[in-house]
């Protein structure tokens, strides 16, 4: 665990926090790169419980360049006392060693894209880190996995389960199970 100072000099315990994190690929060898950052989180996983991961979803391209890919999508949930800055940074460096370029395109094909959706009752918006995720509850590709595990989660500032927002979003672009076991 980490600790850091309290108020008045005394350290203070961070505690483990659900922590989601959205997996997406569509270069490559989609499933491993997803296989790669799933095992990263499950390595920083310091729960009693498992890791929660969701089926793997075939997804169409939204919002990308014509003649992109289709996506596979996944969510995975730990435990981690890390700071979500830290995490994302972790998270990046994958991406990198995986062959995400540090410049490229709006939404251009990547090998792996992974993205903090929340952590636990976290509300941050600074620098890289923008927690929850603001464009999470929009996409169909997000809130589905993240419903298969956490169907009952009320994110931080809404007052709605994710199932609830899941229902409210239109059914195109489809999602498909690609795989349940990865």
């Amino acid at each position: 665990r980490e600790s850091r100072l309290a108020p008045h000099g005394r350290t203070a315990m961070i505690l483990a926090m659900r922590t989601g994190v959205a997996l997406g690929s569509d270069l490559g060898d989609r499933l491993s790169s997803l296989r790669a950052a799933r095992d990263l989180l499950v390595s920083l996983h310091e729960g009693g419980d498992p890791p929660a991961a969701s089926p793997v979803y075939e997804t169409d391209p939204v919002d990308c360049p014509p003649d992109t890919p289709d996506f596979l999508n996944a969510v995975v949930e730990i435990e981690t006392s890390l700071d979500p800055a830290r995490l994302l940074a972790m998270l990046s460096e994958l991406e990198r060693r995986l062959g995400r370029p540090g410049t490229r395109g709006k939404n251009a094909p990547r090998c792996l894209d992974a993205d903090i959706l929340y952590a636990g009752d976290l509300r941050r918006e600074s620098g890289q880190v923008i927690i929850p995720h603001p464009r999470m509850t929009r996409r169909r590709f997000v809130m589905q996995p993240l419903c298969d595990i956490r169907p009952g989660l009320v994110l931080p500032g809404w007052r709605e389960a994710a199932s609830r927002l899941l229902e409210r979003l239109p059914e195109v672009p489809a999602v498909r199970i690609f795989a349940r076991q990865w």
